[in-house]
């Protein structure tokens, strides 16, 4: 079988090139993952305040231990690209949707999600939709792996440089969609 074959079936590791597709936007969910568990290890107070006012009484510690696994989880899919790694990014993302879901449900007064370590990052529905987007990516992707960064960029055309510009892409649009549109509505609501 040709390497052009092997791309279009699946190898014995269980990678299945028509999930390429999907490689960009998990691979931009993985470093999402880890921006923002680095940003909560610097700044947790936000995260702790935000699960406090929605009813959980999460230390500071706890939330550093957390946001140290989403690093963890992040890198791990990044270099890997592993079932366990994807299935972990999905959990991670399903639990942020969950979380906002049911801040937005109830009219908890969340004026901060804490998800990237700072303090005025409102939750939204569209928030709603972006890390639940993400959460099925990574479940999908979870189902079938779409292998290690490495072996993705040496059988992507163009020494993987499309597939990197399509990670960017999804990673810097989800990060405004998530953390600067939230701030800018914000700013032009008027205060009531």
């Amino acid at each position: 079988m040709g390497s052009r074959e092997h791309r279009y079936g699946s190898d014995r590791r269980g990678y299945c090139p028509s999930v390429e597709a999907l490689a960009g936007p998990f691979l931009a969910s993985a470093a999402l993952l880890v921006l923002a568990g680095a940003g909560k290890l610097r700044t947790p107070v936000p995260l702790a305040r935000a699960l406090r006012l929605a009813g959980l009484p999460v230390s500071v510690p706890a939330v550093r231990a957390g946001a140290a696994v989403e690093v963890v989880l992040g890198l791990a899919a990044l270099l890997t690209g592993s079932s366990l790694a994807a299935a972990g990014v999905a959990l991670s993302y399903a639990g942020f949707t969950g979380f906002v879901l049911v801040g937005l449900r109830r009219g908890t007064a969340l004026s901060s999600c804490g998800c990237f370590g700072t303090a005025d990052t409102p939750p939204t529905w569209t928030h709603v939709a972006v890390t639940g987007a993400l959460a099925v990516v990574a479940a999908a992707v979870a189902v079938r792996p779409v292998g290690p960064l490495p072996e993705l960029l040496a059988g992507a055309p163009g020494l993987g440089l499309p597939l990197l510009l399509a990670t960017a892409a999804v990673a810097v649009t989800a990060y405004v969609v998530l953390a600067v549109l939230p701030l800018l509505a914000a700013a032009r609501t008027p205060a009531r």
